[in-house]
């Protein structure tokens, strides 16, 4: 699927072709990368960015590109989990990352559509909890006001809205910022050890290295992919659904987000865990949503999204683990990734040019032990059910039972496969198995895809890798 910003191509960069050495070396060319390659450059350091497909082309395309410090009832969250003054350096961290993204537009004179907002976070039903939200947001210092009413197609119980936030073209203005910098598209990080970066090109050796691939390639130490999962959501870009001035989200369960860029109104929801979606029908109720509340209105295009979901709902920046003191990384940002990948840049340029950074909050090695442990127990569930069912489950659908345009796991020649067959006819067939740690994927019918449940890898239908944690793409089986 194609998202709105996609339609705007951005230059391409040529892989490398020899080993090279840097000061610092970006894997990842997202908004977290580029952000934090650009603020580097600033601070006088030349650094070098790569990325395994194009820059900008991974989350950052399937983000919605509102610029908040209102995170959902993040700051009534952060006073129960830590404490106060963890909750004001989220504040504080937050509004800078805003602010940040302003300056930078006027100073370059970027023109990506960048506006002022207000973000409204909204229920149906429950006045409480936006209004406790309010009262620490106020206590914060936070442009906070509550009210009743909205611009939506519907009443509301409660509206809290943060004054002064912003939106953009997320690719318009990474197409501004990468002037200058030294960037490689279609070179992959294979492996890390110590100082060096093997990739498919090339070796980089490097003093400091920055780990920005959304959701970490490396996986021990550090040991991410047991402290996060990911999750998947859906967007509609809408014409002739009216206009509306600020951006909304819904904090009751199974609610949407809005926001207008241009003459389109951008509805999404329909999120679940990646791997999760085995029937379908996310974009069928965005699309009943649509005629519900905009009847006038027609789709434009539409697109998906994936984000990394830590188990304290804070990413992680600053040391990737304490046994790696040169390797850093910035993930796990919660749905919330422009203002969080500038308050990861902001923090990790500080570090590698001054060597000092208040990570707080934001280390990846913060002790917060509930969440985390319920969170580590929900997701070990969920791979030990993922590991269990490639090497126990074994199914009874045949090959010649999977309609055109449709895809699932089938039993094929004694053996177990995952199969899709293209409107053509065309039968394509790949292993079942992700290349990550071995989890069972499943079929995906709105996006056409082998999601992994466990970690959130994902493959097209031909089994051509899409997105991390996994690093190759699937074996094909042969009919």
């Amino acid at each position: 699927m194609t998202s709105i910003w996609q339609l705007n191509e951005s230059q391409r960069f040529e892989p490398l072709r020899r080993d090279i050495h840097t000061e610092a070396l970006i894997i990842g060319g997202g908004m977290a990368g580029i952000l934090t390659a650009f603020l580097l450059k600033q601070k006088g350091l030349q650094p070098v960015l790569i990325d395994a497909g194009r820059i900008g082309h991974g989350v950052t395309m399937g983000t919605t590109a509102k610029i908040t410090a209102q995170h959902n009832v993040v700051y009534s969250r952060l006073v129960r989990q830590f404490s106060l003054s963890h909750a004001q350096y989220y504040a504080n961290m937050s509004m800078k990352a805003v602010k940040m993204f302003e300056d930078i537009v006027q100073g370059e004179g970027i023109s990506c559509d960048f506006k002022s907002i207000a973000t409204c976070l909204y229920s149906l039903y429950d006045h409480s909890a936006l209004q406790d939200e309010y009262n620490i947001a106020s206590h914060l210092k936070l442009p906070v006001r509550l009210e009743k009413r909205t611009e939506l197609p519907f009443l509301v119980k409660a509206a809290l809205y943060l004054d002064h936030q912003a939106q953009f073209n997320p690719l318009a203005f990474l197409s501004h910022i990468v002037k200058g910098l030294e960037i490689y598209e279609d070179t992959r990080a294979l492996s890390i050890s110590g100082n060096a970066v093997a990739t498919n090109h090339g070796k980089i050796t490097a003093k400091n290295i920055v780990i920005a691939t959304h959701f970490p390639f490396y996986n021990r130490p550090g040991y991410y992919f047991v402290r996060m999962h990911q999750d998947r959501s859906y967007v509609l870009a809408l014409e002739g659904a009216g206009t509306l001035n600020n951006a909304y989200l819904g904090i009751d369960g199974g609610q949407y987000s809005f926001r207008q860029y241009g003459e389109h109104l951008l509805l999404g929801g329909g999120g679940h865990r990646s791997g999760k979606n085995q029937y379908g029908g996310k974009y069928a109720g965005l699309e009943k949503a649509a005629q519900r509340f905009f009847p006038q209105s027609h789709i434009y295009c539409r697109w998906s999204a994936q984000d990394c979901m830590t188990h304290d709902s804070i990413p992680y920046v600053g040391h990737f683990s304490s046994a790696t003191p040169n390797i850093y990384v910035a993930t796990g940002f919660n749905k919330w990734g422009m203002s969080n990948s500038m308050v990861a840049a902001m923090l990790l340029s500080a570090q590698l040019t001054e060597g000092r950074s208040n990570f707080g909050i934001f280390s990846p090695q913060r002790q917060n032990f509930f969440p985390s442990l319920e969170g580590t127990f929900l997701d070990s569930i969920e791979s030990i059910a993922g590991l269990s069912k490639q090497g126990l489950y074994f199914p009874t659908q045949k090959l010649n039972q999977i309609a055109p345009g449709h895809g699932g796991i089938v039993q094929h020649q004694g053996k177990k496969v995952g199969a899709y067959r293209a409107i053509d006819g065309k039968v394509f067939l790949v292993s079942t198995r992700c290349p990550h740690l071995g989890c069972q994927l499943t079929w995906n019918p709105d996006e056409s895809t082998w999601d992994c449940p466990c970690h959130g890898s994902r493959f097209d239908y031909t089994g051509k890798w899409l997105s991390s944690p996994a690093q190759r793409d699937l074996k094909s089986s042969k009919r």
